[in-house]
C-alpha cells in the first residue's frame, strides 16, 4: 500500500465546514430550499415569499414537518439583504445551517429527504476562499481578513508628520527632505507588510489582494516574504477616507473567482493524470462507491444536477454505501436507508475524512469520481 499525496488545491471536508459536515451526524429528515432572494427589484421581500409558498406546499405534501418550513420562512424577509440566493437545511428542531449566495438557482429547490441536498453548498464553500485586501497609502493600510467565520477589519497607520510627503523647498535641503519622505514610506509599508503576513498566516489566505497608492504598494511587495507575495495579486482603487472596502468586493469578488477557478482546474488536470496511469483515481459510481467503503478516498469529485434522481443505500451508523442494498449487507449493515447518489458520496466522503469538490459535468462518468489517498 502506497501513501503519497494529491492535488494541494482546496476542497471541502470537516476541517473547512465543520457546520457542513456537522448535518451528517444527525438523523434527518431533513428539508433544504435553494431559493432565489434577489436584492435588485422592488418588494424583494414580498416576491421572496411569493416564490416560497408552492415550494412549501410541496414539502408539506411530501411530509415535511410545519416546525422546519415555519423556520425556514422567518429567513426569508430579510433574505435579499445578503446575496441573491437563499440556502437553509433544517429539521423539526429548526434551521440547522443557512447561508447567502451571490449567484441566483435557475429555479426555487425544495427538498424532503433522509439526507440534506447539499453539493450547492459545497461550491459555494469553494468558491467562499479565506483571503486579505490590504489598501495602502504612504501613512498605512486597511487590511480586511475575509475568511469562512466572517470578515474582520484592521488599519495600520505610520508616523510622518510633517515630512510624511515629498516637498519641494529648493536649495541644499531638497534631497534630505525627499529621503526623509522616501524613508518613512518604507517605514510604512514595512508595519503593514508585517500585518498582512500575520493575518494571511492565521487565516490560511489563498490570496492576498492589494489596492492604493502605487509607490505604497512597491514598498509593500519589496517587504512581504516569497510566500506570502506569491499571493498577491492587484486591484485597482485607493484607499477612501472611511477605511471602507465596498469599492473593491466586486473587483474581489472576481478575482477570488479565478482562483477558484484555478484550483478547479489544478484538481481535474490531477485526476486525469492519475486516470491515465491508471494508479490513483476512479471514474463513475461504482468506482467512487468501492473507494468510500475502503475510506481510500482523499477528494471526492461530484457534479449534482437537480434533477439528479438516482439513489443508493447506506449505513446510518457508519460510511459504507452500495447501490443496491445487498452490496452494503456483507458489511453488517442490518437497516440501511436511502438516499440520492451524490448525498450519499458526499456524507460518506465526510464521514471518512475525504474532502469533496464540484466540478462541471463532464469531469467525471455519470456524476462521480475520486482522487485516492493511497494504492493498494
Amino acid at each position: 500500500m502506497e501513501h503519497r499525496g494529491t492535488s494541494p488545491a482546496f476542497a471541502v471536508g470537516t476541517q473547512e465546514a465543520p457546520e457542513l459536515a456537522g448535518l451528517f451526524d444527525r438523523t434527518g429528515p431533513f428539508v433544504t430550499v435553494y431559493l432565489p432572494t434577489r436584492p435588485d427589484i422592488d418588494n424583494a421581500a414580498q416576491r421572496s415569499l411569493q416564490q416560497w409558498r408552492p415550494v412549501r406546499d410541496e414539502l408539506t405534501e411530501a411530509g415535511a414537518p410545519a416546525s422546519a418550513l415555519d423556520a425556514v420562512e422567518a429567513l426569508l424577509p430579510n433574505a435579499h439583504h445578503d446575496g441573491s440566493t437563499l440556502a437553509a437545511v433544517a429539521d423539526e428542531s429548526g434551521v440547522l445551517i443557512s447561508r447567502s449566495g451571490s449567484e441566483a438557482p435557475a429555479r426555487p429547490l425544495g427538498y424532503f429527504q433522509t439526507l440534506p441536498v447539499v453539493a450547492p453548498l459545497v461550491a459555494w464553500w469553494q468558491a467562499s476562499l479565506p483571503h486579505v485586501l490590504v489598501v495602502a497609502d504612504r501613512v498605512g493600510a486597511d487590511i480586511t481578513a475575509v475568511a469562512p467565520a466572517g470578515p474582520s477589519a484592521d488599519s495600520v497607520d505610520g508616523g510622518g508628520g510633517p515630512h510624511l510627503h515629498k516637498q519641494a523647498p529648493g536649495g541644499w535641503s531638497q534631497r534630505r527632505f525627499q529621503e526623509r519622505a522616501e524613508n518613512l514610506w518604507e517605514s510604512n509599508a514595512k508595519a503593514v507588510a508585517e500585518r498582512t503576513v500575520s493575518v494571511a498566516e492565521y487565516i490560511g489566505a489563498r490570496a492576498v489582494l492589494v489596492a492604493g497608492d502605487v509607490r505604497a504598494l512597491q514598498f509593500l511587495r519589496e517587504h512581504l516574504p516569497g510566500r506570502v507575495a506569491a499571493l498577491v495579486r492587484e486591484l485597482g482603487g485607493s484607499r477612501g477616507a472611511d477605511g471602507g472596502d465596498e469599492p473593491f468586493l466586486e473587483d474581489s469578488r472576481k478575482q477570488m473567482a479565478s482562483v477558484a477557478a484555478e484550483d478547479t482546474v489544478a484538481i481535474l488536470e490531477k485526476f486525469r493524470e492519475e486516470k491515465g496511469q491508471a494508479d490513483r483515481a476512479v471514474d463513475g459510481p461504482s468506482a467512487t462507491i468501492e473507494a468510500l467503503n475502503a475510506a481510500a478516498a482523499d477528494i471526492v469529485l461530484v457534479h449534482d444536477d437537480p434533477d439528479d434522481r438516482r439513489l443508493a443505500w447506506y449505513d446510518p451508523e457508519g460510511h459504507v454505501l452500495g447501490l443496491d442494498p445487498t452490496r452494503i449487507a456483507p458489511y453488517g449493515v442490518k437497516q440501511p436507508a436511502q438516499g440520492r447518489l451524490v448525498d450519499v458520496c458526499i456524507r460518506s466522503a465526510l464521514r471518512t475524512g475525504a474532502r469533496v469538490r464540484t466540478v462541471p459535468s463532464t469531469s467525471v462518468a455519470q456524476g462521480v469520481g475520486a482522487l485516492m489517498r493511497f494504492t493498494s
